[in-house]
């Protein structure tokens, strides 16, 4: 926006010379100019999200407060009477079982490493298994006929086209953790690189963002 032009020192004196009319049509022009300035800033200033085409992004730290759409409810925040509840509940068939010894009495002291068992008291722990990256490598065996000396090599699977490549398990984490989960690209090669000590290329979590809109598009 240019600066609003004022009369100058000449033009003023110009309408002194004039009379008292000059001056009055010369500060009424003026004021005219300032009011319709200020009243455009105003507007501006008052312009957002919700009166506007602006967008929400714009209306900096004016703008309300967010409201929740839940209606109010009258019961009490967390589990409520008679619900039954959720908790873990041990499994008939662990993937895993580690037995640790009892050796010596812990009352006397005596060796306990000759005595039968009686029974086992169980403890069990819900955990994440250790994660980390698996490279498979295709073969594909390369034959020669012995009737026309030329050589053949074994198809490899559709979807092994390059040399070294990502599997679909791998590209399927990346897009779930940039697209669903709306993770950024360095942060999502944070998370492979925390959880499989293995670090992607932020330009290989768009490739593969892009690979699975193309695969989704008919039927989006």
């Amino acid at each position: 926006m240019e600066p609003t032009r004022l009369p100058n020192e000449k033009e003023i004196n110009v309408a002194y010379e004039e009379g008292k009319g000059a001056v009055l049509k010369l500060f009424q022009d003026t004021f005219v100019v300032l009011v319709e300035r200020i009243q455009k800033l105003e507007d501006q200033l008052g312009k957002n999200s919700r009166n506007s085409g602006k967008p929400p992004s714009s209306d900096g730290f004016d703008k309300p407060a967010p409201r929740s759409l839940r209606k109010r409810s009258r019961r009490r925040s967390g589990g409520q009477k008679g619900h039954a509840g959720y908790k873990l509940e041990m499994v008939t068939k662990p993937d895993y079982i580690e037995t640790h010894q009892v050796e010596k009495c812990g009352h006397c002291q005596k060796s306990l490493k000759q005595e039968k068992v009686e029974c086992f008291e169980k403890r069990q722990v819900f955990d994440l298994p250790k994660v980390r990256m698996e490279v498979t490598e295709h073969q594909a065996p390369v034959k020669r006929c012995s009737c026309c000396g030329k050589e053949t090599r074994a198809e490899f699977p559709k979807d092994v086209n390059q040399a070294v490549q990502y599997g679909a398990q791998a590209k399927a984490q990346m897009v779930y953790l940039n697209h669903e989960q709306h993770i950024a690209w360095k942060r999502t090669c944070d998370v492979f690189e925390e959880c499989y000590s293995h670090r992607p290329a932020e330009g290989t979590i768009y490739a593969a963002g892009a690979e699975a809109a193309q695969i989704i598009t008919p039927a989006v």
